[in-house]
């Protein structure tokens, strides 16, 4: 174990969680692979060690924190890219069923590889829209939890994450400093999206000055019919 490997080892165990030795060696495959094809493709601007584990790895299991996931089964990450948090949760809490869902192929692809390299079961990686996802029956109100990091203002996420969910489950928005700020503008979304917020944790990551905070959203009751809408109109047209 590395030094890097020590120190998020140590911050991990104050938070109640334990690695093993073949955990530790799913997260450096996990990186070497991360480096390998971000050679050929965009995966991360983050390729440093430690800024790696720290702000990808750490970050992606400070879900974790809030979230008791013993309690949850099946777990969708919409806007996957290269994995985050879906990989790392995945790794440390083997019995949840996974499904990661991106519009990019070329990513989909890299993730794939990464499941089959880390001998990763019940992961499933699906090229789609969110919005076109949310519309077929496999996945709609399906999930115990949904999850998105890094992919859209709240008003937007909402109507892409929420359809994912099922009823009584949880939406758990990934945010950084303005989490709480993006809020004030969701407010609609939420209402029409059959969302509640049920609290906002912030904090900042080990060894540095990054403010992040995560919003958790119970779900109330099954999507409405109308929604999501048709793939882009969240975005261009947010629910305001």
């Amino acid at each position: 174990m590395d030094e890097i490997e020590k120190k998020v080892d140590g911050w991990l165990a104050e938070k109640g969680i334990s690695l093993s030795a073949a955990q530790w060696k799913q997260f450096n495959d996990y990186y070497e692979l991360l480096i390998e094809w971000n050679k050929k493709m965009n995966l991360t601007a983050i390729t440093e060690r430690a800024q790696v584990y720290i702000k990808h790895f750490y970050d992606s299991l400070s879900l974790s924190f809030v979230v008791p996931m013993n309690r949850i089964s099946t777990l969708a990450d919409i806007g996957s890219g290269s994995g985050f948090p879906a990989i790392p949760l995945k790794i440390i809490y083997p019995h949840l069923r996974v499904t990661t869902i991106d519009s990019l192929n070329k990513r989909v692809t890299f993730l794939q590889h990464v499941v089959e390299r880390l001998e990763l079961e019940n992961v499933e990686c699906v090229h789609s829209r969110a919005e076109d996802a949310a519309r077929d029956a496999r996945w709609r109100d399906r999930f115990d939890l949904v999850t998105a990091r890094a992919v859209a203002r709240m008003n937007i996420l909402n109507e892409l994450c929420l359809p994912f969910v099922k009823p009584d489950g949880l939406f758990v928005a990934m945010k950084g400093a303005q989490g709480e700020e993006e809020l004030a503008d969701a407010g609609r979304s939420l209402r029409e999206l059959k969302g509640k917020v049920e609290r906002a944790v912030r904090f900042e990551l080990p060894m540095e000055d990054a403010a992040r905070t995560i919003i958790l959203i119970r779900k109330l009751a099954a999507t409405p019919a109308r929604y999501p809408r048709k793939a882009g109109i969240p975005a261009k047209q947010p629910l305001v």
